[in-house]
């Protein structure tokens, strides 16, 4: 089949996500898929130099047009109006837009009746139900939580997309909750892992240089460091009252923000900022960690949120300690809760003590939540939706 998947994430970020896995998957069962990248959820900041850089770069892009990326695979960048998404001019505008370039990408590759597999709700003037064979929401975040998004325009357009959806898929039981009320056709399934991937970190070989020069036990927070979903007050208060333990950061910071209790962390010397990673190198850091750390915010976003790195983190060898996130009460394996530092200290001394999960244990942990045995199940349902 064909499928136009529409993104709230850039191809080329560092940190892959669910939408570019399941668009590479689709593609690699012969499917012809267009990845159309963010249109943008929130307004950038001028003041911001990585958010004038991305304007930029997605302005080049656009002009280009699609570009092929691999076998089957597409990738656009929308150029559209960067602010004010929350006015409906500026959608009527930017979904105008989409459709005219969509439609001729449509015209020119022959994607007659496309599955429209879509991550946010800005797409239903884009196309009308008898433009598309089937309307999939894919919803793995609450963005109207994020900050610096609309949220009564953002969840109007998002209940109008549940209600016409052929299905919908959630990846936390808080979104399924939320979803179902307006569409009964929804699924939970949660986010999973590359396990050939990851299960790397379990192979015998070298550590990166960056690593190698810090002293066991080091810990290990993969991912971008946001603080609207790391928190570093609790970071900062285990940091300070372990100093013989390492901390690892891969990451950076996400697009917009300066924090300052990040900036307290970064002068321990306990403390590591390796910067972000490409994703083909991650199983290598993670070979050389000891504990892998979720210690997120509780807030209306996170409440609803279900790391992918858990199942990296465990396909990797990695014990885990987190706070108490709402996935935490449903799956048990390879995992300490902790709801302040104090309880932090003590789970991560159980998990050193406990020393990198075996193979067999990480095999059997991870089980079906793959990317490819999830998308097996999420086809049989989408399916199953012809007949009605």
């Amino acid at each position: 089949m064909d499928v136009i998947l529409f993104s709230t994430a850039d191809w080329d970020e560092p940190y892959w996500t669910n939408k570019q896995h399941t668009a590479c998957h689709l593609a690699e069962r012969g499917n012809r898929v267009l990845y159309v990248e963010s249109v943008g959820l929130r307004s950038p900041k001028l003041s911001s130099g990585r958010d004038l850089g991305r304007i930029w770069r997605r302005l080049k892009r656009a002009i280009k047009g699609p570009r092929k990326t691999r076998d089957n695979l597409w990738v656009y960048s929308p150029l559209v109006l960067p602010f004010k998404h929350h006015w409906p001019i500026v959608r009527y505008i930017n979904q105008g837009i989409l459709r005219i370039s969509i439609g001729l990408f449509k015209y020119w590759y022959r994607f007659l009746k496309p599955v429209v597999w879509t991550y946010h709700p800005f797409i239903l003037q884009t196309f009308s139900k008898k433009d598309m064979f089937r309307l999939v929401y894919h919803c793995v975040d609450d963005l109207s939580a994020i900050p610096g998004i609309d949220f009564q325009s953002f969840r109007e357009e998002e209940v109008r997309l549940l209600q016409l959806s052929d299905v919908v898929f959630t990846t936390s039981s808080a979104l399924y909750k939320q979803c179902s009320l307006e569409n009964p056709n929804t699924h939970f399934f949660p986010n999973v892992a590359d396990f050939d991937h990851f299960s790397k970190a379990n192979e015998s070989g070298e550590i990166p240089f960056d690593l190698a020069g810090v002293p066991e036990p080091r810990i290990a927070y993969v991912g971008v460091l946001s603080d609207f979903k790391v928190d570093f007050s609790l970071v900062k208060e285990v940091v300070e009252a372990r100093p013989d333990w390492n901390w690892l950061f891969v990451g950076e910071e996400r697009e917009g923000q300066k924090s300052q209790l990040l900036k307290e962390i970064k002068v321990y010397k306990n403390v590591f900022f390796l910067g972000r990673k490409d994703y083909q190198s991650l199983p290598f850091y993670l070979r050389g960690m000891n504990v892998g750390v979720l210690p997120s915010v509780i807030n209306e976003y996170t409440r609803s949120m279900f790391p992918m790195k858990y199942f990296e983190y465990l396909a990797a060898g990695l014990p885990l300690v987190s706070t108490p996130l709402d996935f935490t009460e449903q799956f048990k394996s390879g995992i300490e809760v902790a709801g302040n530092s104090a309880e932090f200290i003590v789970a991560i001394e159980k998990q050193l003590a406990r020393g990198r999960i075996k193979k067999a244990d990480t095999v059997r942990f991870v089980g079906e939540n793959t990317w490819s045995a999830r998308l097996d199940k999420m086809l049989a349902l989408l399916n199953a939706t012809a007949g009605k």
